[in-house]
């Protein structure tokens, strides 16, 4: 999948993109809005890590958010497994210089569009952290359905906090889902 959309491009990583990667990655307010497995600091190394294993993953699954040429961010799918097998958990991060400028939420719409049809998705949702309300607005932006607050339900930087989950829906009908069957 390679999109080009009104403020960025979304492709595929290729090995070129971990210097700017790492970059923008190294910065202590993208980790704080990120699970724990997302290091800091953010190094040249875990970025070529990182790019090795998304390479791995199914085609479409982790793509660059690309602004003039650099990989500013990221955008990828958990995708379910056994009966949750047809919904997926999104995630993403922008680098601090691109953020406020309608970049993620045109780049969520623009991703979740395309991985319902790909993956064969009914469901796709998000868990932010609720302290951070850009996330929560841009995933609002992209169509996204506030469907609870998880009190309580994490811990990062060594404090409780709550999680909001969203959920976009695919216009797949109930019907429909029948045939998803194995």
């Amino acid at each position: 999948m390679r999109r080009v959309l009104e403020r960025c491009e979304l492709r595929p990583f290729s090995a070129e993109d971990a210097p700017s990667l790492a970059r923008f990655a190294d910065d202590v307010t993208v980790w704080r809005n990120l699970r724990d497995a997302f290091p800091h600091p953010y190094t040249l190394e875990h970025a070529r890590g990182f790019i090795e294993h998304v390479r791995g993953r199914p085609s479409g699954c982790h793509l660059a958010i690309v602004i003039d040429g650099q990989a500013v961010g990221s955008i990828g799918l958990k995708l379910g497994e056994d009966v949750e097998r047809v919904s997926a958990e999104l995630g993403y991060w922008l680098g601090a210089p691109f953020r406020c400028r309608g970049v993620m939420s045109e780049a969520i719409r623009a991703f979740t569009d395309e991985s319902f049809e790909r993956f064969s998705l009914t469901r796709i949702f998000a868990l932010p952290f609720a302290h951070n309300t850009a996330s929560c607005r841009a995933l609002e932006k992209a169509g996204f359905t506030l469907e609870a607050t998880l009190r309580r339900s994490a811990i990062k930087d060594g404090q409780i906090t709550d999680q909001r989950q969203y959920a976009r829906l695919s216009g797949r009908g109930a019907l429909e889902s029948e045939a998803l069957d194995p």
